[in-house]
């Protein structure tokens, strides 16, 4: 049997061709390209590889055009965690020495039988369109997020005077109110010679409907107030940086808006939404953001316990001798914790059942919010795993009866 372990760079690639033995049959380093991935279906070739009869490869990512080239067909495609394929790397060579052919070789080890004690590691594997549509999209809106250009417009307008900060970006970053009375006014010294009906044809550019005449007389007072400045040329420099994170900002949430429509077309049509719909507190986006973390291969985790730690959510017990701790986890999909602490804030409100169990958590065990609602998440994780896997819709009842019963 012939194996294949692909080192994935952003330029090129590194190939090895491994028999059983582990003896190495060839390698070559192809690049990111048309011509590069023909070259790596040529090598395949001489060494017996047929569309019967495929070369199981190993690679170092799961997604990619690489990826999808060698999708297609009956080709086994694993997706290796290059920390497995470093750790593997230390039980062949204690030198700790570093080569990209041989993390290709690694790769193939790690594909094997003996990658996992309960054998090899997960491949990937063909759906049609609608099933990684919308992952990618869902991806791709949360991944274009405002926070940056939003940080720096808040750094920037932390040099000027103190009467910038009632009309700063909150937390919510596409609030208009803050970026559309800075474009208006990007320096101190052009705010307070703002009039009230310029601030207020400002906050209703913004979108504001009710207390404008209100709010335009106390941000008039608040702009003409005394405080320290900045020296002028400083002041204008900082006026034009400004407005140039606030374009930056405006991209972003428009990009963000953009997609966030793209994955309200997209996400109905994968096989999976009507159950993680019928979830309390999981909507189009954030039901799409949960699906693209957790995929919908339904040989990927053997059991729940498996997604629950991937997610982060369930417990660590650390015992030596007679010391003993249960902590939360450290190492976790940080992307799907995040979307698991908004899909149980929302649950709380959304779902009767969920509400009880967060309460008896707070109440009788004593857990802080975060601990409560981490606990609350681990269980609809599971619940989650479960109507995955036997193709039913969340019940209410059978989610939530103990709770339900002692909140009756």
């Amino acid at each position: 049997m012939i194996y294949c372990g692909i080192d994935w760079a952003e330029r090129h690639h590194d190939v090895a061709l491994v028999d059983d033995s582990g003896q190495l049959l060839a390698k070559r380093r192809i690049s990111d390209d048309a011509a590069g991935y023909q070259s790596l279906l040529d090598l395949l070739a001489e060494h017996g590889d047929t569309e019967d009869a495929p070369i199981p490869v190993a690679i170092e990512t799961s997604r990619g055009l690489l990826v999808a080239v060698l999708r297609t067909g009956k080709r086994q495609v694993f997706a290796i965690n290059p920390m497995a394929a470093a750790r593997y790397r230390d039980r062949h060579s204690v030198s700790r020495k570093k080569s990209d052919h041989g993390d290709a070789s690694s790769s193939r080890t790690c594909s094997g039988p003996t990658c996992t004690p309960t054998g090899p590691c997960r491949t990937t594997r063909t759906w049609p369109e609608p099933s990684l549509s919308s992952p990618a999209l869902s991806r791709t809106r949360f991944g274009t997020g405002s926070s940056f250009p939003t940080n720096s417009a808040r750094s920037c307008a932390s040099t000027t005077p103190q009467r910038w900060t009632p009309s700063l970006p909150g937390r919510t970053a596409c609030a208009a109110r803050g970026p559309e009375l800075m474009k208006t006014a990007p320096t101190p010294a052009r705010a307070a010679r703002l009039t009230r009906t310029q601030i207020q044809a400002a906050l209703k550019r913004a979108g504001r409907k009710r207390g404008i005449e209100a709010e335009a007389v106390r941000l008039r007072e608040v702009f003409r107030a005394d405080w320290a400045h900045q020296p002028p040329l400083v002041e204008d420099a900082l006026g034009k940086q400004m407005l140039a994170l606030l374009g930056q900002l405006d991209a972003a949430c428009t990009a963000a808006d953009d997609l966030a429509k793209a994955v309200d077309e997209a996400f109905p049509q994968h096989p999976d939404a009507d159950i993680l719909l019928s979830f309390p507190g999981l909507g189009v986006q954030l039901g799409a953001r949960v699906l693209a973390e957790i995929g919908d291969d339904r040989t990927r985790f053997a059991d729940a316990r498996g997604l629950k730690a991937y997610a982060g959510s369930s417990p660590i017990t650390r015992a030596s001798g007679k010391k003993s701790s249960i902590t939360r986890r450290w190492v976790k999909n940080d992307r799907l914790n995040h979307a698991g602490y908004l899909w149980a804030f929302s649950a709380i409100t959304a779902s009767p059942g969920a509400n009880a169990h967060y309460r008896r958590r707070r109440d009788d065990h004593g857990d802080w919010h975060a601990s409560a609602q981490r606990n609350l998440f681990n269980r609809m994780l599971g619940q989650l795993y479960h109507c995955l896997q036997q193709r039913k819709l969340f019940d209410e009842d059978a989610a939530f009866p103990v709770a339900l019963a002692v909140a009756a």
